[in-house]
């Protein structure tokens, strides 16, 4: 919906495709097919750079977090959905996953289309084109969102921000979270040698403080992946999360050139499915 009065959107293609509400507020559909429904001017400081989002498409494009994006996937298809949000959906890898994964049931989620949502314009180009029934929109998860109570069926939240509140509202009575945090000895093994941030002690309270008042958790899995890297992989690893705010790559590559290859690395995550209250 017009995240300026809340009326419902058009898709006019008469001078080039534009979403525009009964009121006259109008948003161009970038060519590459996602559009930005921010205020104009806005410039979120979490967003993902240009530099992360290609670190990030080609990590994930070799196929190290695919177990994850599997994992995920198997989550969704217990409670099949029609409407999959993806809130904080980076190139849109892992709604992909799922709605592929949705697509091959033939029930519910046969049909399934998703919604990728981000503040990064870098991650949006590539989340409109990550799969077939994926429209992205630019807005921030910390704000109210642009969509209608009830419309949403299941949401993913990988690695991103969590608003409880907003998740609870778009959802359909009894629809389905899904979240992915790291866990505890998440990349452990770069902690030390390329100065990474390490997984917050109080994670799982703060999940349970953000999330508990509106969900109620019905499964959980904890996933080890075994990785063995390149030196060039760590450093697109490492470049491709938070901690690249915080590096040097040139340092970065430098201080991994002295570890024998393969590097080994631990990527460990928690998964958790929960149903709105």
């Amino acid at each position: 919906m017009c995240p300026v009065c809340g009326a419902s959107f058009t898709l006019s293609t008469l001078s080039g495709p534009v979403l525009r509400c009964a009121t006259g507020h109008a948003f161009d559909v970038a060519r590459q097919g996602y559009v930005n429904l921010m205020p104009g001017g806005a410039r979120p400081g979490t967003a993902d750079t240009t530099e992360m989002v290609a670190d990030r498409a080609a990590f994930l494009g070799a196929g190290h977090y695919a177990p994850l994006a599997q994992a995920l996937a198997e989550l969704a298809c217990e409670a099949p959905a029609d409407v999959v949000l993806d809130a904080g959906a980076g190139t849109g890898y892992y709604l992909a996953a799922v709605l592929g994964a949705l697509r091959l049931d033939d029930g519910a989620g046969a049909g399934a289309v998703g919604l990728a949502m981000d503040v990064s314009v870098p991650a949006l180009r590539r989340a409109a084109r990550a799969a077939p029934g994926i429209g992205a929109i630019g807005w921030d998860t910390w704000q109210p969102f642009p969509l209608r109570p009830g419309t949403v069926s299941l949401i993913l939240n990988v690695f991103a921000p969590r608003n409880g509140p907003e998740f609870h509202r778009v959802l359909r009575p009894g629809g389905t979270l899904i979240v992915a945090t790291p866990a505890d000895g998440h990349l452990a093994e770069l902690v030390g040698p390329a100065g990474l941030l390490t997984v917050d002690e109080n994670k799982d309270s703060r999940l349970a403080a953000t999330l508990g008042p509106y969900f109620t958790v019905t499964a959980r899995r904890d996933l080890t992946v075994p990785l063995r890297l390149t030196p060039a992989e760590a450093v697109t690893l490492i470049g491709m999360g938070p901690s690249a705010r915080h590096t040097d790559p040139t340092a970065t590559r430098n201080r991994l050139a002295t570890l024998p290859e393969p590097i080994p690395v631990t990527a460990a995550f928690t998964i958790t499915r929960y149903q709105a209250r």
